[in-house]
């Protein structure tokens, strides 16, 4: 006989069915529960509809003849039912879980630069959305403001990304595999010709530095000036640290594993520099933190400078290529020998032979030369 809300109430320990499967189950300690017993594929499936302390017999009927229509329809309310209450990480959480399962596998410069661009062109951009939730559209999103100004870092980021969405696949938080195939149509065509960083002139560059000066300071624009009065690159930048900067003797010291090279880097402040620098120090959340750093241990993005550019209008030149307009500003308008230059830049002598030799880092001659930099980009 089917079941009441009184016998549902008063039932002694045991099993009652109300009809077509569902069951009201009793146990000594007097809990009761709602169980759908049925068919499903050929196999005696039990379905749990919840405490009848909290589910009514009406309620546990409309559950039950719900689940009924699913199974009708080819649907498993099991699995659906695990879908509901799986957690979805962020892509940067699935990044960062698959860069540590396969990071031991890597040489060790493989691995840091597996992080380091995701974190400087991913991230900015897809950090929190979902993981399931990327698809081919936001990967062109990421892709296209370096797809042909870093073609090859572009090209490693794509693979990379489809790496994460993969791993997302297998550790079950996508229900698919990453299909990117359709990416690289949504991108204009790569030529295998090698292009230099496209540079804005020199002559520009003051003008260009008067209106960073002039306008609100931010963390990005303390950067990107930075950057230009030290001709560095844009990750020596971003990851400077206070413990590498001597305010008083005006000296930034970039260690080896930092540097392109792998040498250590003495670096002469400008004046204009060091007026940046000691600005930032009020700001400073630690004495050990970043400079250029909202929170002194999050570095700012590589895009976050090219993205001053592209809001001042400038949409031909690089980060990067502010260190060929100084190389350009120096051999034209200065008497400075290139020598100088070149370690202004820590570019690495390709010559074994003359390396050894010279032993000098012209830091002097340094000095005097980004004094004359900084004058002419117009101190503020």
């Amino acid at each position: 006989m089917a079941l009441t809300a009184l016998k549902v109430k008063n039932a002694k320990p045991g099993r009652y069915v109300d009809g077509r499967g569902l069951c009201l189950f009793v146990k000594e300690s007097g809990s009761r529960s709602w169980v759908l017993r049925m068919q499903h594929n050929g196999r005696r499936r039990d379905y749990g509809l919840g405490s009848a302390l909290d589910v009514t017999l009406t309620e546990a009927r409309d559950a039950a003849a719900a689940l009924r229509r699913q199974v009708r329809a080819g649907i498993d309310p099991v699995a659906e039912r695990r879908k509901s209450r799986k957690v979805v990480p962020s892509f940067e959480t699935a990044a960062r879980e698959c860069y540590e399962a396969l990071k031991d596998g890597w040489k060790n410069q493989n691995y840091r630069n597996w992080i380091s661009s995701m974190e400087n062109h991913v991230f900015p951009l897809i950090s929190r959305k979902p993981v399931d939730q990327v698809d081919s559209t936001h990967v062109v999103e990421v892709l296209t403001p370096i797809w042909l100004d870093i073609p090859d870092t572009a090209r490693k980021i794509l693979q990379r990304i489809g790496a994460v969405l993969d791993f997302a696949h297998i550790r079950g938080w996508r229900e698919e595999e990453a299909a990117l195939r359709s990416v690289r149509k949504g991108l204009p065509r790569q030529t295998d010709k090698v292009e230099h960083f496209k540079a804005m002139p020199y002559s520009q560059i003051p003008a260009f530095m008067k209106e960073l000066a002039t306008a609100s300071p931010t963390t990005g624009r303390d950067a990107l000036r930075f950057t230009i009065y030290n001709a560095v690159r844009s990750s020596e930048t971003r990851k400077a640290v206070w413990t590498e900067i001597d305010l008083d003797k005006a000296v930034w010291t970039i260690p080896g594993e930092r540097m392109k090279a792998k040498e250590t880097h003495v670096v002469p402040l400008s004046k204009a520099a060091v007026s940046i620098l000691r600005r930032r120090w009020k700001l400073r959340t630690s004495d050990d933190g970043l400079v250029f750093s909202t929170n002194g241990e999050k570095p700012i993005s590589d895009m976050t400078m090219t993205k001053l550019l592209r809001d001042a209008g400038i949409k031909g030149a690089t980060v990067h290529g502010f260190r060929s307009a100084f190389t350009d500003w120096a051999s034209e308008k200065t008497d400075f020998p290139k020598e100088v230059a070149d370690k202004a830049l820590a570019h690495k002598l390709s010559n074994q032979v003359e390396a050894a030799y010279r032993r000098t880092d012209f830091f002097d001659k340094r000095r005097e030369l980004m004094t004359r930099w900084a004058e002419f980009l117009g101190q503020r």
